[in-house]
């Protein structure tokens, strides 16, 4: 067992004038992953830490944080990864760009208000017949939109957004992602619609193709290819070619 040191940001609106860091010592082996540091410090230690998980198993997303400057899942990402096995110091901060309701829980209600906003549900035309049986989608095309249906909502990629910390009207890469899914499945009628959502200055026209959103994804998902994407059909409709 190595000796580790946890620096975590702490903060508590009903008692705490700003937030501030504070450190334990706990040990760990080369299977602890980095929630499981969490259980020991607030099982063992300081029971008034709080936090968020759920599944442990690196699919509901609800455990997303920032471990060393870097968006990661805690229940999937070991220690040693970041550390080594010889023991050091890790720090441990909430998710950037939404506001910290205590400790490591932020407010993950504006990243859903934005991935509400651009419609992620395929919408039908009432105009247009329905198949007898059901919608063919080819294979290729498939495995194309698989890559923008992994997203678990993390919300890693809105926190490592840099353009999120200086714009909070920007929709951001999730959303976008997940509008581009739609945009290009052609079961759904609303391209036109989708497009017009996302084709102005808080939307695709605001990314500036930094590749942090893409870099952190915990489920391989590349946002930034996605918004380029939008912004080629974006100007396409405008031309008249689609």
């Amino acid at each position: 067992m190595a000796k580790l040191a946890v620096k975590i940001l702490r903060y508590d609106p009903e008692k705490d004038p700003a937030p501030h860091h504070e450190t334990y010592q706990v040990e760990y082996e080369k299977s602890t992953m980095v929630l499981d540091v969490l259980f020991m410090i607030k099982d063992f230690v300081d029971g008034s830490l709080t936090y968020r998980r759920s599944c442990r198993q690196g699919i509901c997303g609800s455990c997303a944080m920032r471990v060393n400057d870097r968006e990661r899942l805690t229940c999937y990402t070991r220690v040693a990864e970041i550390i080594g096995e010889n023991g050091g110091e890790i720090t441990i901060e909430p998710l950037a760009n939404l506001p910290v309701i205590k400790d490591l829980v932020v407010d993950i209600g504006p990243f859903f208000a934005k991935y509400k906003a651009i419609k992620p549900y395929l919408i039908h035309d009432p105009n247009k017949p329905v198949p007898e049986k059901e919608y063919r989608v080819s294979k290729e095309r498939t495995t194309h939109l698989q890559q923008f249906g992994a997203c678990i909502q993390c919300g890693a990629c809105y926190s490592a957004c840099p353009i999120l910390g200086s714009d909070d009207d920007y929709l951001g890469p999730a959303a976008l992602a997940k509008a581009y899914r739609f945009a290009n499945d052609p079961r759904d009628d609303a391209r036109a619609e989708r497009l017009k959502i996302v084709g102005n200055e808080i939307g695709v026209w605001r990314c500036h193709t930094i590749f942090n959103c893409t870099e952190v994804c915990p489920k391989g998902v590349e946002p930034t290819y996605a918004i380029q994407q939008l912004k080629r059909m974006t100007v396409q409709r405008k031309l008249g070619f689609r």
